[in-house]
């Protein structure tokens, strides 16, 4: 067999290898939903419920609530360096845009889902 010959029939197994994978998992390919930092925004989108006092205090001054937030997470990046991971929660870090104004915001969630799958606002901050 001929180089010109294994290297058509390797184009076409490539061809036909990609498109029966984008055909099984379609978007799923290319749109980054399984990413890490995704899945950790969709999971505090979806529970964060409640805040510190200290952080009511400064969405107060923002101003801003709990909603303007939750939207704020949606195009908000998860600073995983600077998350602090806790025997039993994890601090998220996450940098911003809330209320037009850039913002740091801490986000504590539980380990344990079972025990507790709410998200609590720690604090708010500009960066």
């Amino acid at each position: 067999m001929s180089l010109q010959r294994r290297l058509t029939l390797y184009l076409f197994g490539l061809i036909i290898g990609g498109g029966v994978s984008y055909w099984i998992y379609g978007k799923r390919i290319t749109s980054g939903a399984w990413l890490p930092e995704h899945k950790t925004k969709q999971r505090l989108v979806s529970t964060l419920v409640r805040a510190t006092p200290q952080a009511e205090r400064s969405m107060a001054t923002w101003p801003t609530d709990l909603e303007g937030v939750r939207l704020g997470i949606a195009s908000a990046t998860v600073v995983f360096s600077e998350s602090i991971r806790r025997n039993d929660s994890i601090y998220y870090a996450l940098d911003g845009t809330v209320a037009g104004k850039q913002a740091r915001f801490v986000i504590v969630g539980l380990r344990d889902f079972d025990s507790d799958s709410t998200a609590t606002l720690w604090s708010i901050d500009t960066p």
